[in-house]
Parts: C-alpha cells; sequence; structure tokens
C-alpha cells in the first residue's frame, strides 16, 4: 500500500460519514447550518495552505532535537510503537489543555471552537497559526526522549484523525469505552460553552489523563450543550474564524496600562485581560453529579446555530 492510499480512504471516510451525518440531522430536525459548512471549508483550505508553508521549519527544529537524544527508539520495533503512541498521547494531553488555558496559544486554538453546531465537518476548523504560535514545541520533548520525528508526526496525524470522528451528536454512549477512550460524548463535553463544561476532556484518543489529572467531565442528563464560544462567533467567513481571537488579544494589548496588563493579555487565562472572549475564569463548580461510567441515559444535546 502507497503512503497515498491511507490519506485517500481518509478522505472518503470523511466525506461519506459527513454525508450520512448530514441526513441524519435533517431528519432528526436538528438541522444543518450550510453556511458554517462554507466558512469550515474555507477554513480548512487555509489551514492546509499555512502548515504547508511551516512543516519544513518544523521538520528541521524536530530533527536538529532529535540529534541530540542521548537514546534513540528504533522505528522498525512494534514496542516503540506502542509506547510512543502514549508519550504522545500525554504530551497532546498538555498541549491541548494550555492551549485553553493560556491566551496566546488559545489565540490560534479558538477557532477549532467557533463553530455553533458539532458535525464532522467542524473538526476541519483547525488553526493557521499554530506554527507561528510554537503549539508544535510541546513536541519536542518527545524527540528528545529518542522518538523519531517520523514516528511524532505519524502518531500524531493518527490521533488527529481519530478525533475527526468523534466530532458528532450522531453517536451515543459506547459502554466500558467511555471509561477509556475520548468518546464522542467526551468530545461534545469538550466542544461545550456552558461554564460546567468549559476546559474539560483534553485527551485525544484516550481520556485517561483527563481521570488522573482531574479535568474530566462526564454529559450530564440535566444539562444540554450548548456549542460553541461563549461569545458565539456569528461570522462565516474563514478569514474572521480563523483569526478572531488574535484580533482580540490584539485590543486588549492596546487597551492594557501597564506592562503588567500586556503580560495580562498575552500569557494569562483566556478572559483575564477583558471580557472579550472570558472562558473558564471563575466556572462555578457543577450544581449536579457527574455520571462517569459508560451507562445511564443523557439528554439530548443541543447546538445554536
Amino acid at each position: 500500500m502507497s503512503s497515498l492510499q491511507p490519506s485517500v480512504l481518509f478522505i472518503v471516510a470523511v466525506v461519506v460519514l459527513s454525508a450520512i451525518e448530514y441526513v441524519w440531522r435533517v431528519r432528526t430536525g436538528r438541522g444543518y447550518d450550510l453556511g458554517a459548512l462554507g466558512g469550515t471549508v474555507g477554513t480548512a483550505i487555509g489551514q492546509f495552505l499555512f502548515k504547508s508553508l511551516m512543516n519544513g521549519v518544523i521538520g528541521v527544529a524536530m530533527l536538529g532535537v532529535f540529534a541530540l537524544a542521548p537514546v534513540q527508539w528504533p522505528l522498525d520495533d512494534w514496542r516503540t510503537w506502542l509506547v510512543g503512541f502514549f508519550v504522545l498521547e500525554f504530551f497532546y494531553y498538555w498541549q491541548h489543555r494550555f492551549s485553553h488555558t493560556i491566551r496566546w496559544f488559545w489565540a490560534s486554538h479558538a477557532v477549532h471552537h467557533s463553530a455553533n453546531e458539532l458535525t464532522l465537518p467542524a473538526a476541519a476548523r483547525l488553526s493557521w497559526t499554530s506554527g507561528i504560535s510554537g503549539l508544535w514545541v510541546f513536541f519536542l520533548p518527545m524527540t528528545l526522549l529518542g522518538f523519531h520525528p517520523l514516528l511524532v508526526a505519524t502518531l500524531l496525524t493518527l490521533n488527529l484523525q481519530y478525533q475527526y470522528f468523534i466530532h458528532t451528536e450522531a453517536v451515543g454512549r459506547l459502554g466500558p469505552l467511555e471509561w477509556i477512550l475520548n468518546t464522542p460524548a467526551h468530545h461534545r463535553v469538550h466542544h461545550g460553552s456552558n461554564p460546567d463544561y468549559l476546559d474539560k476532556n483534553f485527551g485525544g484518543v484516550l481520556i485517561i489523563f483527563d481521570r488522573l489529572f482531574g479535568t474530566f467531565q462526564g454529559e450530564r442528563a440535566d444539562l444540554p450543550i450548548v456549542y460553541g464560544l461563549t461569545q458565539p462567533l456569528k461570522s462565516n467567513n474563514p478569514f474572521v474564524i480563523a483569526l478572531h481571537e488574535w484580533g482580540n488579544l490584539i485590543d486588549d494589548i492596546r487597551n492594557a496600562d501597564s506592562i503588567g496588563g500586556v503580560f495580562r493579555a498575552l500569557f494569562g487565562r483566556p478572559g483575564a485581560a477583558s471580557q472579550t472572549m472570558k472562558r473558564s475564569t471563575d466556572a462555578p463548580p457543577p450544581e449536579a453529579p457527574v455520571d462517569e461510567g459508560g451507562s445511564g441515559e443523557v439528554a439530548p444535546t443541543t447546538s445554536v446555530a
């Protein structure tokens, strides 16, 4: 099998399942925002172009760090890939978590949370600026631990491809798998803008690090999910979708009245410098117990167009 075939199969799966999801949403009365879909397609094209420009720089940096590794894991050993899977999941968890809690990184990541309904295509709202903001730096320690950049890139690609298919309301609970995997139910929570759902469930393929580090939140039967940003983005312009939070950040820097204010605008929690894009600051604790298992009925989620 050529290296191109897996990518083609992934694209075919995306198109087919997205079409099935579209029919399901229409037939169940959830509706489908075709304008938002157009904005998503434009954003995805931009992300592909910007990523292509940065890949060479990132690759050189990772190879340079890999050359410094005191021990290098053999690429042709299956145990390297198994260990690498868990190591990458750990670093992905922390990269994703800091993307929500540090404004500089959130400026790049906010695009992914800008859709007001959760659909498979919405997963393609990815950052144009992650190469500039340095989100890739979180994976440099993995190369210093001796994992080849090719392994890191491959595992990260597979991780993100898995996550594409959990951006949906069409799949319910998955029984015991809810304890281990990042499932559609867990990822719906992650995309919620309700205070009790903010900044939860950061895992990629697995949910175990969220359970370990206290960021897990299950779907609550008494709290339907409202998707999108806490201040909903109403534009379908790809440039607005991709860059709006950078504009908010620049405004906060301009309005800062001290060096400390500038620092908070850049590196504080989102919302620390202003109320423009408040997310998780001082969020109240959950008012109802969390169902963390794989059983129990959950109220249908809702979306706002």
